[in-house]
């Protein structure tokens, strides 16, 4: 009977080992919502301070679902009617699933003009946008080309209070185990009105304007993303000059990049 008890109680560890292996979080510190360095807010008040500004991400799994939080760092407002809870953010969530045989891509989707290190190639994304997920699939089907296979959208994303949140089918990421893949999140914004090579995203200019970003460059070399996560995901402050360095580029005279800015996954 003893030995009955003992093997009972090592399955429950075995169980519970498993079950915290499939959730995995990181921190990012706050105040780092400035892209490379230098970027500013749009003008318009329904850019609020630090509604740009990632602090936490999760991804758990839980049975055929896979649940994804992005947590910012201001309350999230709906100005623009949007009805889900949130409206200026658009959030990009690229993960490497460990599935050796998807098709992986060291490129972003269109508009955020950021590139993957060799050795963080991406094969799933999923795109937290406050609108309709139709709009954003025909966005997909229109601009992504070869990476629109890899892109996932939730049948519906959430706002409340700093929180961003979709379910996704596990099988639509592979099925595995979130604590073993290597993710990246993208801040960017929600543009209703984007430029015909931009999937739904804000640009970044030189100069800040009442729907822009500034501190920029009003040329196509810019990286179009205002906060992502960095070191190892642990919230430290020195992980906000790792986001800048991946976040730097170069341009070439004309306008075009010379040096993408180059970011790489996370993983625990």
């Amino acid at each position: 009977m003893k030995n009955l008890r003992l093997a009972a109680a090592a399955a429950l560890v075995l169980l519970g080992s498993a079950a915290v292996a499939q959730e995995v979080s990181f921190k990012d510190p706050s105040g780092d919502d400035k892209g490379p360095g230098a970027y500013v807010y749009p003008t318009d008040p329904v850019y609020t301070k630090g509604s740009f500004d990632l602090t936490a991400f999760k991804a758990k799994k839980s049975g055929g679902k896979v649940d994804l939080e992005v947590t910012l760092g201001a309350k999230l407002e709906d100005p623009w009617g949007m009805g889900n809870g949130f409206a200026v953010q658009m959030i990009f969530v690229f993960i490497d699933t460990g599935d050796k045989a998807a098709t992986h891509f060291t490129d972003s989707l269109p508009g955020l003009n950021v590139a993957f290190a060799e050795g963080s190639a991406w094969d799933k994304v999923v795109i937290l946008s406050p609108q309709s997920a139709g709009r954003v699939k025909s966005e997909v089907d229109s601009k992504a080309g070869a990476m629109k296979g890899a892109v996932v959208i939730p049948s519906r994303t959430r706002g409340a209070n700093r929180t961003i949140s979709a379910s996704v089918d596990a099988a639509a990421l592979g099925g595995g185990d979130p604590g073993t893949w290597g993710f990246q999140v993208v801040v960017q914004s929600n543009e209703g009105f984007p430029a015909a090579t931009d999937l739904l995203t804000r640009k970044v200019n030189e100069y800040e304007g009442q729907h822009r970003f500034g501190g920029g460059t009003d040329g196509d070399c810019d990286p179009h993303a205002i906060d992502i996560l960095a070191g190892k995901g642990t919230g430290a402050a020195e992980e906000a000059q790792e986001q800048f360095k991946m976040l730097a580029y170069q341009c070439n005279p004309d306008g075009t990049a010379k040096q993408k800015a180059t970011l790489s996954l996370i993983r625990k």
